[in-house]
């Protein structure tokens, strides 16, 4: 099970809901996927205004705990607003706190981050921030008392897969609280290493919603977070310099 604050999930994989096609086709992505958690974007939705599409009606709001995030916001003061008028329009009381520092890179602002997150911890959020793979920084924002740390693979929405493994490694193993890899996980194989790393969780939406199939793409990436759950928990082979036989050289009946 993955626990965040006071909840738990079967699903490690925390789905976005931005960029489909059309409405279906991401109702059928998210029923592959068999997430339990969808993100949006607050800012991107009309929460209050009846007579606009809203992908909200399109599901089963029983089988999914939301997870709205304060996508578009520049500081603290913004993010909070956000917050507060996705929890005042009931919700969830989750919300995953991004501050964008950088509009070329999207890369998040870590003390505009902070600022925001000490507040909504304040105000009785569960609060998962989303941040840069340093190392200090996701300890800080643990210490603070956030109840996950989201650490980016890559910038967002680029599908450039995990460039600094080490540094996400650094901070899973230092980590008392769930680490989800949050942005740039481009394929399958990106999520299964996130996992192996030590990831308690994989958050992605354009690897699945821009993908030629983004039905597929959904399960593939069930499929691949569950096996790198797994290789993560059995524990992988040592590397070596050299070649190693799998067969045992002893009791050979040719010699």
């Amino acid at each position: 099970m993955l626990k965040i604050g006071p909840y738990e999930f079967n699903s490690r994989l925390l789905l976005g809901t931005g960029k489909y096609p059309n409405f279906d086709v991401q109702r059928e992505a998210v029923e592959a996927s068999e997430t339990d958690v969808l993100t949006f974007a607050v800012r991107r939705m009309n929460i209050f205004e009846a007579n606009q599409p809203n992908f909200l009606e399109k599901l089963d709001l029983q089988k999914y705990k939301l997870l709205p995030n304060t996508a578009g916001a520049s500081t603290a003061e913004e993010a909070v607003r956000i917050a507060r008028l996705s929890k005042a329009s009931g919700l969830c009381d989750m919300i995953k706190v991004e501050v964008i520092g950088c509009s070329k890179t999207l890369l998040p602002d870590p003390i505009e981050t902070i600022k925001a997150a000490e507040i909504l911890l304040d105000e009785g959020f569960i609060v998962l921030p989303y941040t840069s793979d340093d190392v200090v920084l996701a300890r800080k924002l643990e210490e603070l008392g956030c109840h996950a740390v989201m650490p980016c693979a890559s910038p967002i929405g680029s599908g450039q897969g995990i460039i600094n493994p080490i540094n996400l490694q650094f901070i899973t193993e230092q980590a008392t609280v769930p680490i989800i890899v949050d942005a740039g996980i481009g394929s399958p194989a990106d999520a299964a290493l996130a996992m192996e790393l030590g990831a308690d969780g994989v958050l992605l939406n354009t690897a699945v919603s821009s993908a030629d199939d983004p039905v597929k793409m959904a399960k593939a990436m069930k499929l691949a977070i569950e096996a790198g759950r797994l290789g993560y928990e059995a524990g992988r082979m040592p590397k070596k310099r050299y070649a190693s036989a799998s067969s045992p050289a002893e009791g050979m009946v040719f010699s």
